[in-house]
């Protein structure tokens, strides 16, 4: 019988823990392993860490769909840590320009993840604010046309 191990991904739960979740299992085969995940899903909000101070003001979106879910810019730039809701149009447009740089970025390649997301927040607040129309996404949310799609290079393996 081939050697069989769990796969797992660390989830961090909001008291702080940090429990192990199995997603699959890992099949010891004369090439390497052969892997078999269960079911995946992504949740309907992004998560993120946010500073102490800020958490405050995520407890209540009122469900008004504001841009960005109660994200918050990242630590640097003179509204870091901030919401990105209600954020001035200056404000959004010199993160997103941060976040479209680093997705050029070969190198950053580990960061791009978060760097989706955090652009995909800024893109639905500045099109919140012009009326929900804009932006070079066709109108119909996705991405810019200037951000390329995942590509293998995104992979975690």
């Amino acid at each position: 019988m081939s050697e069989q191990f769990p796969v797992t991904v660390a989830v961090r739960r909001a008291d702080g823990r940090t429990e192990q979740v199995q997603v699959g299992v890992a099949t010891r085969t004369v090439e390497g392993f052969s892997l078999q995940l269960g079911e995946l899903s992504i949740g309907s909000a992004p998560v993120t860490r946010e500073p102490a101070r800020a958490a405050a003001p995520r407890a209540s979106s009122g469900g008004g769909g504001g841009g960005g879910s109660g994200m918050v810019f990242p630590p640097y730039g003179r509204s870091k840590g901030m919401p990105i809701s209600g954020a001035s149009m200056q404000d959004l447009e010199f993160y997103a320009n941060g976040s479209r740089r680093s997705l050029n970025e070969p190198s950053k390649a580990r960061f791009h993840d978060k760097e989706r997301v955090l652009l995909a927040a800024i893109e639905e607040e500045i099109a919140r604010q012009q009326g929900g129309g804009g932006g070079s996404d066709g109108g119909y949310g996705g991405p810019p046309d200037d951000v390329p799609p995942p590509g293998d290079e995104d992979a975690p393996f």
